[in-house]
């Protein structure tokens, strides 16, 4: 626990290939500087000894060595002199295996604490770099719970997740990032979705033609972008505040609901998994169109059967196929117990003949009645030939919990456009519904909601020069939450809000890709339609990400177990 404001820095630095001894000397520098301003917490690049971009094992073998170890005990004299924590990135050797690895060490005014070994490798490590076999720890400190992560670690929920459950109060995430404007929406969600400081340190130029992108940056528990800089050599200074974090969206977990977590289900070829047994292939898939409405529910249902009525016409008319709508949009929120209708009410039949007439899909919430007393915050599926299925919503708000029995069974259902999932507003605060729909092959998640997210963050654009097909100029809608949704589980996702303040949209599979694939709506009430390919382009094996979904494929889980176990239970 942090108990008083802490002095913390991010280095960013560029280091060059082959030259380690000038490397340290210039990060030893950069850290002493920092230190004697203060700074208590000190996080310095992934591989910043040595720079990143190694051939092979025989390449980088004259560069790694042991922790502790020569260039640990150097760091060491510094954090001890100026009694601060220093995390520093080097290529590790491990003296009894000889395997090497890509590791983050913490050092305090005793020497080294503890190290991390990147466990979800990039496209280089296995080029000369083991896995790391050291699962995710976090080392408690006077200064608070301390949590290391490695760059491509990040971009899988599971493990920052881990820290969050073990309390960390800060990751230090140190990288290499590349072809993307930072700071990066990933780092952003990590430190909300865990209720955790984050503190960047990315290194910056170029390595055997590789281009990197700066930003290293401070980041609050609420996804704030506290300081940060663009590019160069240099130190971003930060506060860690006592009693900044304490959303408790840790606690409103579901453990129990999430064992999927511990399957690998894209280990094999998706076509040929989800086919075994001939049980539930999935669905052919295609290009179509599928559609968001974005509006303020009235408390008066034949007004917004009025108001879906329009929407539904307006999307059809641009052909779209399927049309997500915001969270109790039918019923508009519970008021009393007269607000909660049946699956049989004349509402939901008026909605099952509008989807028939225009040959329509379509997603939309109310507040449900299931006839035994039980009241759910739900969203029903219905297209042109009735009522696939309704989901019943698993994380509830404070304001849910007043009126609504939770729900507990996931759904997922196949139509033209691919299989679909459903989740409802808060749950996509919780990184591990989207993923366990993910697995279960969803090429799309449709979610009505009713969020008042924090605000997108903007960007006032970066000048590092990028070579990858990147918009590097202002942007007002770098982050938002949802869209990482969408790209860490290569899954459309069709958010339909109630509140401007978390923009509807739908948001493509692959947050990499320039220019973007999604739609926004950005005003008050309105409608936007996109494109989106769900086809599996090719008959043995499937290219499109949608269908192969790289980053579900290359998780871990067994590094997840608790991520699924219940407080005093299991």
């Amino acid at each position: 626990m942090i108990k008083e404001p802490v002095s913390v820095a991010a280095i960013q630095f560029e280091p060059t290939q082959f030259r380690k001894e000038d490397n340290i000397l210039r990060l030893l520098a950069l850290a002493g500087e920092a230190a004697s301003n203060g700074a208590r917490l000190i996080v310095m690049p992934e591989m910043g000894t040595t720079g990143y971009c190694w051939m092979d094992r025989e390449e980088v073998a004259g560069y790694v060595e042991t922790v502790p170890g020569a260039t640990t005990d150097r760091f060491g004299l510094l954090a001890a002199r100026y009694q601060c924590y220093l995390v520093v990135g080097l290529p590790e050797v491990d003296a009894r295996s000889g395997l090497y690895y890509n590791s983050a060490v913490l050092i305090g005014p005793d020497g080294v604490i503890g190290k991390h070994r990147k466990t979800h490798p990039y496209i280089s490590e296995p080029k000369w770099a083991a896995n790391g076999d050291l699962g995710h720890q976090v080392f408690p400190t006077p200064l608070g719970n301390i949590a290391l992560l490695i760059c491509m670690d990040i971009h899988f929920i599971e493990t920052a997740r881990l820290a969050g459950l073990q309390d960390a109060d800060v990751i230090c995430h140190i990288s290499n990032w590349l072809a993307e404007r930072t700071p990066a929406p990933y780092w952003i969600n990590r430190a909300y979705e865990n209720d955790c400081y984050l503190i960047e340190s990315n290194r910056w130029g170029r390595e055997r033609g590789v281009q990197f992108s700066g930003g290293s940056c401070i980041i609050e528990p609420n996804g704030h972008i506290q300081s940060w800089r663009d590019t160069g050599d240099g130190i971003v200074s930060g506060l860690l505040h006592p009693g900044a974090q304490g959303r408790g969206l840790l606690a409103e977990r579901r453990p129990e609901l999430y064992k999927e977590l511990m399957t690998n289900t894209f280990m094999w070829n998706p076509l040929d998994f989800f086919g075994l047994y001939a049980a539930r292939p999935l669905p052919e898939g295609k290009r179509s169109h599928i559609a968001v409405g974005q509006f303020e529910p009235d408390d008066d249902i034949n007004v917004n059967l009025s108001r879906i009525g329009q929407l539904a016409a307006r999307a059809k008319a641009q052909g779209a196929e399927l049309l997500t709508l915001p969270e109790l949009c039918l019923t508009g929120k519970y008021r009393a117990p007269a607000s909660a209708i049946t699956l049989r009410h004349a509402s939901v039949g008026a909605l099952m003949d509008l989807c028939a007439r225009l040959r329509l899909y379509l997603v939309a919430g109310m507040v449900e009645d299931d006839g035994d007393g039980n009241r759910y915050n739900s969203a029903l599926l219905i297209g042109p030939d009735g009522l696939p299925g309704v989901y019943r919503k698993i994380h509830l708000t404070a304001e849910d919990k007043t009126w609504a029995t939770r729900g507990s069974a996931w759904k997922t259902f196949d139509i033209p456009c691919g299989r679909i999932g459903l989740l409802i507003g808060h749950d996509l605060d919780f990184p591990e519904a989207g993923r366990i729909l993910a697995m279960r092959g969803c090429d799309i998640i449709a979610c009505p909601a009713a969020l008042d997210l924090p605000g997108p963050i903007d960007h006032p654009g970066t000048s590092v020069p990028h070579d990858y097909p990147i918009a590097t100029g202002a942007s007002r809608h770098h982050w938002l939450l949802t869209r990482v949704r969408a790209g860490e589980n290569n899954v459309y996702l069709s958010y339909a809000n109630a509140n401007l303040s978390g923009l509807s949209g739908i948001f493509g599979p692959d947050t990499f890709a320039w220019p973007r694939r999604e739609a926004l709506v950005t005003e008050a009430r309105g409608l936007a339609v996109l494109e989106i390919d769900t086809s599996n382009l090719d008959s043995a094996y499937p290219t499109n990400v949608v269908r192969r979904k790289d980053l579900v494929a290359m998780r871990q889980p067994h590094y997840y177990q608790p991520l699924i176990q219940v407080a005093g239970g299991e």
